[in-house]
């Protein structure tokens, strides 16, 4: 079973997937600063206080074709486009009205964050650049741009605000070891299994173990979660935050050294026991765990702008029909749409 991947920024995560870099803004600021005169496209987007322009929405498209291509058929979704450019306004804006220690930060991470997806791309970064017909420097203006609002919310986040998080949420920072046996919706060859037929498969698991079986061995000729398989189904001393939903909610109430009634989360059917669980005081965050609850509390910031003051710039949208009918391009259905409520995120957002 995979941990939970989510990012504390949560809402970043929602739009395409976690390769597109944070959010849509890229050439509204610096392309707008030195290449202002040759732009004489059409305004695609109006608000209080600018414009978005046709080119300067090609080129961000672009940006987001070079950084997640398996996503670019949404990209001809009207309803899509419509709401990423609305969120383009949105990084524009905020962009505008932050500090320069923020500007200064994401100057910084850019230039981290540029090399992370070069090695990345290895020897195909040249060609993959030249095939949406970008430069560096159009990917590194992208990422200033809305690595600025996020180091602006990021450090409007106070400690006592931190502290106050924490402590709503400090369940997801016990950290436990524990085992589990996973009866997946596929197993481990790939093939499909029904949610019947995975949950009596967990039911006769369950009946071993209670039985007496020997939870490490049942794990390694059952369970069909690779990243814990061979270690007999163990994950030691993780922080619970880090599982999916429903796996946490169980990890956090189960009492200690039983054996788990089936749990079903996507991945499939868990049988879990918990064999130790240690609850952390603020006083023992890592400096890291502090930064995650910070950038939740940062990304809660923008949620809560793109859901309520969004409207307050006005925004007009003057964006040209997509030829792709709404959910399909080259005659194809998207397999997974994405929500259009929010930003994307990135590899580079790890």
């Amino acid at each position: 079973m995979s941990l939970n991947k989510k990012k504390s920024w949560k809402v970043l995560l929602v739009s395409l997937v976690a390769a597109i870099s944070f959010s849509m803004l890229a050439a509204c600021s610096s392309s707008k600063n030195g290449n202002a005169a040759e732009d004489n496209s059409t305004a695609v987007a109006t608000y209080k206080g600018g414009t978005i322009t046709e080119k300067e929405f090609d080129l961000d498209t672009r940006v987001m074709k070079f950084l997640s291509p398996q996503q670019a058929q949404y990209l001809e979704i009207d309803a899509f486009k419509e709401s990423i450019l609305k969120q383009e306004v949105a990084f524009e804006y905020l962009s505008g009205k932050a500090t320069d220690a923020a500007k200064k930060e994401a100057e910084k991470e850019a230039d981290v964050q540029v090399n992370t997806i070069k090695t990345g791309l290895g020897d195909t970064y040249e060609s993959t650049l030249k095939e949406q017909n970008l430069t560096e420097a159009d990917i590194r203006s992208y990422m200033v741009r809305v690595l600025t609002v996020y180091q602006d919310m990021l450090q409007k986040v106070t400690d006592d605000q931190v502290k106050t998080e924490f402590e709503a949420t400090k369940g997801d920072f016990t950290v436990a070891t524990l085992r589990h046996v996973l009866i997946g919706l596929k197993d481990s060859a790939g093939k499909e299994r029904t949610d019947a037929d995975a949950l009596k498969l967990a039911k006769e698991v369950k009946a071993k173990l209670d039985g007496g079986a020997d939870f490490a061995a049942t794990a390694k000729e059952y369970s069909d979660d690779t990243g814990s398989k061979d270690s007999g189904g163990e994950y030691k001393d993780k922080a619970l935050g880090t599982y999916v939903e429903e796996f946490k909610k169980a990890a956090q109430t189960l009492p200690l050294n039983t054996i788990s009634d089936p749990v079903k989360t996507s991945y499939g059917y868990h049988i879990m026991k918990v064999e130790s669980r240690t609850e952390t005081t603020f006083d023992k965050l890592t400096a890291e765990q502090k930064e995650t609850i910070k950038g939740k509390l940062a990304s809660n910031g923008l949620e809560s702008f793109l859901e309520k003051d969004l409207g307050s710039l006005d925004i007009k949208i003057n964006l040209p029909k997509s030829s792709a009918a709404a959910g399909a391009t080259n005659g194809t259905e998207p397999t997974a749409a994405p929500s259009a409520e929010a930003p994307a995120a990135t590899e580079a957002a790890k």
